[in-house]
């Protein structure tokens, strides 16, 4: 079941002139790009922001949270480990709507996002550029990705968090993406 058309469905203009694997890996990012979307629908920022589990997840920030890993990601792609480092900072405030942020503002910023990852695939010369990971407990010491492995791990991401975001919008006021 897809979310409505009016809110959250897939923008596909990442996607137009397209075919084949690219077609597929963006139009599948951009589905559940799309049922993150629709989950925060007919928000207020107040209501974005509210923690309703016992995690400190909050619907803006898993917005925040998802776009600033995609373009994490995105850098990693064009240019390595080193393109992907960022300050540390406050971790959990990636996950956070900081004081003064709305969510029509990280709407945008993620529409931003998705619109640069969609051209910078579409102009790829190859899915097989790959590059090292960088080193962290979590990646495989010496482990390579290419750019088509990066879009599969951005899109069970951000199905991950659409799943996440459901779950805090249920919590919130019933409202579900699906079902």
């Amino acid at each position: 079941m897809s979310a409505p058309e009016s809110a959250g469905a897939p923008r596909s203009a990442g996607t137009a002139g397209l075919d084949g694997e690219r077609a597929d890996l963006l139009q599948t990012l951009d589905k559940h790009r799309g049922f993150l979307r629709y989950t925060v629908r007919d928000l207020t920022d107040e209501q974005a922001a509210r923690r309703t589990t016992a995690s400190e997840l909050c619907l803006g920030g898993l917005i925040k949270h998802v776009a600033g890993t995609e373009a994490g990601w995105m850098r990693f792609v064009v240019g390595g480990a080193d393109a992907m480092v960022s300050d540390p900072g406050d971790w959990e405030a990636q996950f956070r709507m900081a004081e003064g942020e709305t969510l029509a503002g990280l709407l945008a910023g993620y529409e931003q996002v998705a619109a640069a990852t969609d051209a910078l695939v579409a102009g790829l010369p190859d899915l097989d550029l790959a590059h090292p990971l960088p080193a962290a407990p979590w990646f495989e010491p010496g482990a390579v990705w290419s750019a088509r492995r990066v879009l599969l791990h951005i899109i069970a991401e951000t199905a991950q968090h659409a799943g996440h975001a459901d779950i805090i919008r249920e919590s919130l006021d019933g409202a579900r993406t699906m079902g």
